[in-house]
């Protein structure tokens, strides 16, 4: 058996993930759609790491997955540059955040009086704890 290129990269599980938790909802054919792909077999090549997610494909994609385009946006930088190259652009432009990230954010800020808490090694093992680790 011939090993895909992008079979073990995170996008692609994610992806094969999203489509299996979407199937009550939605086929694979109206994701295809969805996300703009005139031929529905593009979804299975991405989800089975045949092909990469194209950038610019990402925003119709993640509203297609129905999933946070910040959190796809970073797996596919992952696998179109490599892990080296995404630490890179996001270390000069940033990470990208999500929804669910910036609720964090936003929950810290009220917690904490807008005070600009720095993390400690408490507060690090607090948010752990949170995540049994």
């Amino acid at each position: 058996m011939t090993k895909k290129p992008f079979e073990d990269t995170r996008l692609a599980k994610y992806v094969e993930r999203r489509v299996l938790e979407l199937k009550p909802k939605k086929s694979q054919l109206q994701i295809a759609n969805e996300a703009g792909y005139p031929n529905p077999n593009m979804v299975t090549m991405v989800k089975n790491g045949a092909s990469k997610l194209a950038l610019d494909r990402v925003p119709s994609m993640a509203k297609a997955l129905d999933c946070d385009p910040a959190f796809l946006m970073r797996l596919a930088l992952e696998q179109a540059v490599g892990d080296l190259a995404a630490q890179a652009i996001i270390e000069i432009f940033g990470s990208p955040v999500t929804a669910n990230e910036l609720g964090w954010l936003e929950a810290i800020r009220e917690a904490s009086d807008n005070s600009d808490p720095r993390l400690t090694s408490r507060s690090r093992a607090a948010i752990m704890s949170i995540f049994g680790k």
